[in-house]
């Protein structure tokens, strides 16, 4: 067990991957050094509320400025905060109504500022949305469940996935590792993470489904554990995933953790390779995810399978 640290006055930063969560003493989840890794790290929602957080302390602030000589700004009422902070924020829009106008030499260099400094704000918010608009996303669909079963005469582990775009991926590569927990000699524990032998660990072209297939022999770490035997190393499993899509004319990659409670022993996968009437094959993304009895004897599509080992 590792060793029981005091509660602490805030939470720490956590990392997460795979369905695993570690938290991380002695860094910040934010540095403000580096605003450009906060600004696409941060979700929508709160990227969002940053833009309109940023937007609202900028007019408040010049708002303030204003009212620090109330005769800056012609037409306003003395003293109105709500007349400096609209024509703050029409300014910094540089979309002057006219109604309005600074009025004295120090209300022009507070404008000239704000205006300076709302057409650099508009830069950088353009920038920062295109960055995150324009980001690739993976569009991976990943069966819920990983199955162990018997394939070739010897107990294998596989997992399914599907190309979630209706278009090719080509130069496809994954990579199926573990967790493990392990006691060494002199008590202690510590965690390894051991790449599994995949029969087929590269697709030239991806475009329907594919099956991931380890075998489980005396080389494996798998060897021997049944789901008791898994849970109690506390196993668990990482899927990694990667294609060039031309569309984008990029890489596009994605992770997914897998524990031993999704696994199925003694299942293998049940065909998601139909045929439509006219015989040609469509992929029916619906069924990525269920299984039958390893006994059931598969009848493919003719002429179609699922990718597994290429043989």
């Amino acid at each position: 067990m590792p060793d029981q640290i005091p509660p602490r006055a805030r939470p720490m930063p956590r990392v997460a991957f795979g369905g695993v969560s570690i938290g991380m003493a002695g860094i910040k989840r934010f540095d403000l050094r580096d605003p450009y890794y906060i600004a696409v790290a941060l979700s929508w929602p709160r990227f969002l509320l940053l833009l309109l957080g940023v937007e609202a302390a900028l007019n408040v602030t010049f708002a303030l400025l204003y009212l620090a000589h109330p005769a800056s700004i012609a037409s306003a009422h003395p003293g109105s905060f709500a007349d400096a902070f609209f024509f703050s924020l029409e300014t910094l829009a540089t979309v002057g109504y006219g109604e309005m106008y600074p009025a004295t030499r120090y209300g022009h260099v507070v404008a000239s500022a704000e205006i300076l400094v709302g057409m650099t704000f508009t830069a950088i918010s353009t920038g920062l949305l295109f960055v995150r608009v324009s980001r690739p996303k993976p569009c991976f669909r990943f069966a819920e469940r990983a199955v162990i079963t018997t394939h070739q005469g010897q107990p294998t582990m596989m997992f399914r996935l599907a190309n979630g775009r209706v278009g090719l991926l080509y130069d496809a590569s994954a990579r199926l590792s573990v967790l493990v927990t392990q006691h060494s000699q002199e008590g202690q524990v510590y965690r390894s993470v051991t790449e599994l032998k995949l029969r087929r660990a590269h697709l030239p072209i991806f475009a329907l489904t594919w099956t991931l297939m380890h075998t489980i022999d005396a080389a494996s770490p798998l060897h021997g554990l049944d789901l008791a035997g898994m849970q109690a190393a506390q196993l668990r499993f990482f899927l990694t995933i990667e294609a060039r899509d031309p569309a984008l004319s990029t890489v596009v990659h994605d992770m997914r953790g897998i524990a031993p409670e999704a696994i199925c022993f003694g299942m293998r996968y049940a065909d998601a390779i139909l045929a439509e009437p006219d015989g040609s094959p469509f992929a029916d993304i619906t069924k990525l995810s269920d299984v039958e009895p390893e006994g059931l004897v598969e009848q493919p599509v003719a002429g179609w399978t699922d990718e597994v080992d290429g043989s």
